[in-house]
């Protein structure tokens, strides 16, 4: 088997502004392609419209910028076209939640084999300021001057309804966590949802400043790890335990209690229940934000299911060409 470094999956020279989260994250898609092995001719990278969706121009893999919120439909064909191939789909959220929200969903349910990633800076960057759908309700911009008047999207919660099967979620500025889970999702067979958390340090700058460095990872982010306890805070002195159908933080060793009371992380638990507010947590009431792989629950592929539907069919019929197919019915030779 092949050994490559990142450099084997760099291209070109990355136009985004100085400190925009696109190059912390391409760095670290560069580094997973690399752990991962995949070689570049086996790999596509597929965009839409936006800052992010410049991005295939700097991978050393096939890759297509396509338009605006049609990057999932155009990854769809690719895989299921060709199943062998590795596809990275790359959309902003204003690409992948607003225009190309409809594709979201359905990628999710039916549950292709794609590695999306979702740039979340909250704000439309390519065009100049714009709210998104996930800006919260009242951001002032250059489209809501006065405040937006909308509830926004969690990515999160529209994966689940979609019936996800994976998300997970990190920090852009967090390379060895931006690259544990893009490696978790290309080893998931099915659609994996990664949230990266990014500032646009022109529009919307400091938008996820609570944990876009360490020390406020340390305070206000919690890692999920699939069997481990749910513990979090600069000395892991806090933890989460459940309360009625809910969620709660508490000191461990204060008020009775103790590490047993604190939860287990199941990302391979079918019931997305709790899944689905560790992924919903914010910074509020004392509670933390999650990152790390979420929910990771194998189900059938969209794209394998349609490629075995078409070997079977094929099998049963009596032709196999175009040739064959002509001979099965009544033939007149015309002198």
């Amino acid at each position: 088997m092949s050994e490559y470094t990142f450099n084997d999956y760099k291209k070109g020279q990355p136009r985004w502004c100085p400190g925009c989260g696109d190059h912390f994250f391409l760095a670290s898609l560069h580094k997973a392609m690399a752990e991962v092995g995949v070689a570049p001719h086996d790999m596509a990278v597929i965009s839409g419209i936006g800052c992010s969706s410049r991005l295939p121009y700097y991978v050393n893999t096939y890759a297509m910028q396509t338009i605006h919120g049609r990057a999932a439909a155009i990854a769809t064909g690719a895989k299921v076209t060709n199943p062998k191939l590795c596809i990275w789909q790359v959309s902003g959220d204003g690409d992948g939640l607003a225009i190309g929200g409809n594709h979201f969903i359905h990628a999710m349910r039916r549950n292709i084999d794609l590695n999306m990633i979702l740039l979340n800076n909250r704000i439309y960057g390519l065009t100049k300021g714009q709210y998104s759908p996930t800006s919260p309700r009242g951001f002032v911009s250059k489209s809501s001057p006065y405040g937006t008047v909308e509830d926004p999207f969690r990515p999160a919660e529209l994966c689940f309804g979609a019936r996800g099967h994976f998300f997970a979620r990190s920090v852009a500025t967090d390379a060895p966590e931006t690259q544990a889970i893009l490696k978790a999702a290309y080893l998931h067979k099915g659609a994996s949802v990664c949230e990266i958390l990014q500032n646009c340090v022109i529009f919307n700058d400091g938008c996820h400043d609570s944990v876009y460095n360490k020390e406020g990872r340390k305070k206000n982010a919690i890692y999920v790890r699939h069997g481990e306890k749910l513990v979090f805070g600069e000395n892991q002195e806090f933890g989460l335990v459940q309360e009625g159908f809910g969620l709660k933080v508490v000191e461990i060793g204060k008020d009775g209690y103790t590490l047993d009371d604190v939860l287990v992380h199941d990302a391979h638990c079918e019931d997305n229940t709790l899944q689905l507010k560790l992924a919903m947590m914010q910074n509020e009431d004392g509670f933390p934000i999650a990152l790390g792989v979420i929910r990771d629950v194998q189900a059938p592929t969209y794209d394998e299911a349609v490629n075995q539907q078409i070997q079977d069919v094929s099998a049963q019929k009596k032709y196999h060409n175009f040739t064959e197919l002509l001979e099965t019915n009544d033939i007149w030779e015309v002198k």
